[in-house]
């Protein structure tokens, strides 16, 4: 198994990117002076020029959200992928192989990005064997003439890449598994379970498979659904390396294969419901897997689309589903936004109501799907009368909660006004009911001026400044708060020409500094920049001096305690003080 991409590789990687071209190419840039800027695209706000990009620190932010970073960090967050993926991502884009350490036994580390690679390549394989499966195996015919019955056709089945596991206990196992390193990998990957003493078997039998994509289109789980009447009717692949249901969502990729632009997606419960929807020409349904619609999944779709339509059974448990729904996507609701949802009658789902309905029919319902207001308004009060006094204090308890889950917005100044209008009172009385923490969150919480803060973010935002310094090995001695952290930052800039913010942070990744460091890289330090080299080497002798200073005060401390002085001692206080005094 390979070891661990080299950090030479990663940093590299890096300076070959251009972060203005690799931002542009997903989010539209303007520039605007020495910067690039557009609407964020990880709050999607109503500012159209919050999110800034620097192509001198190759680093991004956004003035409203506080989202940062270099080009790995911008790829994780915009498609929701780990820091591994990212740098496969960007190697891809340059054509590039990615590299991989040995250690110094000849033996290679253990590395998450060569584990995954192996699995992605097992699952996609698995997938191919399972489509095989449909057309060959022995029970062909009678799963065939199920999805007959369902009413997809050849097409759809092929569009979806459906498959069929077989009947067996190890036909997975036996065909894949062939070491023990890959009968681990396969366990690892959900496809095997492992049997108590030892060995392992198929967990898909006899099911109809649905392979699950991420948003890069390679398999990462799978969906099993039962060809009769046993439970559970549906099994899905269990948490991996790869697939993490809380965020993954089936069909997502398809939909994104279909549409440049997405205008808007439908989330309903189940595969057949998305396949049936496919082949019916509602291509833009997407299915949670076997959980709500978590706050991940409702980021995810509003990275993608501005209009999103939840279809639940119009049933308690529907009704349920839909309201967790609505409470994970508060948060996440701006201007041009939307989220609606649509309740089908009991006993009815996507799959058959358009089955026997037809696209149409099952459109028109989409089109009166109820805006999250209203669901959210009709909802409490359902659980108040208002008819009584009382119940006003009720409805303010109950909504105010979730009101104040909402960005500001004008989306959210609406709900409180309709709020007002509920409870018969005016502005003034509602802010009074809403908590302080709302009004605390707005305060600007700013960066301590310290000589070390301002230091580290004069270094961070130019790292050239620092190129060619001598090294300061006095700084290594120093207790001062922050020096080590400084000295480490310096000890790179000095030896390395051109190095980038972006490229700089990335040292941090992961590490417990690592988010104060990107805070003050985008502060404003009100120092003008012809004044930064100036200003930081000043610094750095104040250090030094400062370090002189207490070193001096020591030593003669020591003398006047009636404490002797070594040799070695006193020839370093005489040269302090000589270097004192030329200072």
């Amino acid at each position: 198994m390979a070891g661990r991409i080299p950090r030479n590789f990663i940093d590299d990687l890096i300076a070959r990117t251009d972060i203005v071209d690799f931002i542009d190419s997903r989010v539209k840039l303007k520039k605007q002076g020495k910067d690039y800027r557009a609407c964020c695209p990880f709050h999607n706000g109503n500012n159209n020029s919050s999110f800034s990009v620097s192509s001198d620190r190759q680093f991004y932010h956004c003035f409203n959200c506080g989202a940062s970073g270099n080009v790995l960090s911008f790829i994780m967050e915009y498609d929701g992928i780990e820091f591994v993926d990212a740098i496969e991502t960007l190697a891809e884009q340059l054509s590039i192989e990615v590299p991989r350490e040995e250690s110094g036994t000849g033996k290679s580390q253990p590395s998450s990005y060569v584990d995954r690679k192996d699995l992605y390549q097992l699952m996609a394989d698995i997938a191919v064997f399972y489509q095989q499966q449909l057309r060959s195996h022995k029970n062909s015919q009678k799963v065939i003439n199920y999805l007959k019955g369902r009413g997809l056709s050849g097409q759809t089945v092929k569009d979806f890449k459906i498959g069929y596991a077989p009947d067996g206990w190890d036909e997975v196992r036996k065909r894949f598994a062939v070491s023990s390193d890959l009968e681990k990998q396969l366990i690892e990957a959900g496809m095997l379970i492992s049997k108590e003493k030892s060995g392992s078997y198929d967990r898909f039998r006899d099911r109809l498979m649905f392979p699950i994509h991420d948003r890069r289109g390679r398999v990462v789980g799978f969906g099993g659904r039962v060809l009769g009447d046993t439970e559970p009717k549906y099994l899905n692949s269990p948490e991996t390396p790869l697939f993490h249901k809380g965020k993954e969502l089936y069909g997502l990729y398809q939909v994104k294969q279909a549409y440049k632009e997405i205008k808007r997606v439908l989330v309903v419960e189940g595969y057949m419901d998305v396949v049936a929807l496919g082949q019916f020409g509602i291509d833009y349904a997407v299915a949670s897997l076997g959980t709500s619609t978590t706050p991940d999944h409702i980021q995810q779709l509003f990275r993608h689309t501005s209009e999103v339509i939840c279809c639940f059974d119009g049933d308690k448990a529907g009704k349920a589903a839909a309201w967790r729904a609505l409470e994970n996507a508060l948060p996440f609701i701006q201007d041009g936004r939307t989220l609606r949802f649509m309740f089908l009658a009991d006993g009815e789902d996507p799959d058959s109501y358009v089955q026997k309905e037809g696209k149409e029919a099952f459109e028109n319902l989409i089109e009166q799907a109820l805006p999250l207001s209203d669901f959210l308004f009709q909802h409490l009060l359902n659980q108040v009368d208002m008819s009584i006094a009382d119940s006003k204090a009720k409805l303010a308890q109950l909504a105010i909660p979730l009101i104040s889950k909402l960005p500001e917005t004008v989306f959210r100044q609406m709900m409180e006004d309709r709020l007002i209008t509920l409870l018969g009172i005016d502005k003034e009385g509602l802010n009074k009911l809403l908590p302080a923490a709302t009004a605390s969150s707005k305060t600007d919480k700013r960066q301590k001026v310290t000589p070390m803060r301002l230091a580290i973010s004069v270094l961070l935002q130019h790292p050239g400044i620092a190129y060619g310094l001598p090294e300061f090995p006095e700084f290594k001695e120093m207790t001062l708060p922050g020096i080590s952290l400084l000295n480490s930052i310096l000890e790179i800039c000095r030896v390395t020409p051109n190095i980038t913010t972006g490229q700089l942070l990335e040292r941090w990744r992961e590490k417990p500094e690592g988010k104060q460091l990107n805070k003050l890289a985008v502060w404003k330090n009100d120092i003008k920049e012809e004044y930064y080299e100036a200003f930081f080497l000043d610094t750095l002798e104040n250090f030094l001096n400062f370090h002189v200073t207490n070193k001096i005060e020591f030593l003669k401390q020591k003398a006047r305690s009636g404490q002797a002085l070594t040799n070695a001692e006193t020839q370093q206080l005489a040269l302090l003080l000589a270097e004192q005094k030329q200072n």
